[in-house]
């Protein structure tokens, strides 16, 4: 059975139904349930869903990091079976070495496979560059903001050269001033290098403004709920958000949410009652 979701197949990264169950004390849970989808090269496509979906699970499948499950992941015709150099991870937190400067920070996965010094120094600076950092190579983490140093997370997952960059909510501890500019260079970026991403996001906004496509996810169990094209002129910047299209774009895909959500925080109660003490 072919993956959902796409119109070609031209894929460069195929998710092939995944499911992950978990075993705990009250028994086993499903957190991903036969996901399935594809995504073409230089394609940004976003994963959204209510809190608890199995979004972050599904991350961590693609990324290698979870090797617990049924299904297939394949890059560019390859099946993933760990950590993979064709995909580039950043993470929620951001992860800079507070004891290495910018460049050090951006050429560490260069340093790692050996190359040498003086041409990881150029790309390095290449990508500080490309992430709007420019004149802040000698910098230590401890004097950047926390966009800036999620920008230099960025710039050093780009540094390896990815086929693929995958984004576990990036932006999630950014205020949301930050996190619209981040936005914007992020999808400059993207545009530019013709990046193929997958984002990981509980924000609809982030979402419809970055994405040529939206995977909304259904409550636990991790289900497609539906595949959004997001049919908006590109190049894209947070402007759009304004945009009565962009708005349209955001209700449709909260109507869709909000049934998630609404199961969830219902799915929350029943477990409550059920093991409080007081109640009969």
């Amino acid at each position: 059975m072919p993956a959902a979701g796409s119109p070609s197949d031209d894929a460069i990264l195929v998710v092939d139904d995944i499911v992950v169950r978990y075993e705990t004390a009250e028994g086993p849970i499903t957190a991903v349930d036969d996901v399935s989808f594809k995504v073409r090269p230089g394609e940004f496509l976003s994963v959204i869903g209510p809190s608890g979906c199995g979004k972050s699970t599904l991350f961590n499948v693609i990324g290698g990091l979870l090797s617990h499950h049924q299904g297939v992941v394949s890059v560019a015709g390859e099946t993933i079976s760990g950590p993979h150099q064709s995909i580039g991870m950043v993470f929620q937190e951001e992860s800079t070495f507070p004891w290495r400067t910018v460049i050090d920070n951006v050429a560490f996965p260069l340093e790692l496979v050996g190359m040498a010094r003086a041409k990881r120094a150029e790309r390095a600076h290449y990508f500080i560059a490309l992430v709007g950092l420019a004149g802040f190579e000698n910098r230590y983490p401890g004097e950047l903001s926390g966009g800036m140093r999620q920008r230099v997370s960025l710039a050093r997952t780009l540094a390896s050269e990815p086929k693929i960059l995958l984004m576990d909510e990036p932006f999630a501890a950014l205020d949301e001033q930050t996190r619209l500019l981040l936005g914007d260079k992020v999808l400059q970026i993207q545009q530019q290098l013709k990046q193929t991403t997958l984002l990981i996001t509980h924000n609809i906004t982030e979402a419809v403004q970055m994405s040529d496509r939206i995977l909304v996810m259904t409550y636990r169990p991790g289900k497609t709920k539906r595949i959004v094209d997001i049919d908006l002129p590109r190049p894209r910047t947070s402007e759009v958000v304004s945009s009565v299209a962009f708005g349209r774009y955001v209700a449709e895909i909260w109507s869709d949410l909000r049934e998630e959500a609404s199961r969830g925080m219902q799915d929350e109660e029943s477990y409550v009652l059920h093991h409080d003490g007081t109640a009969s």
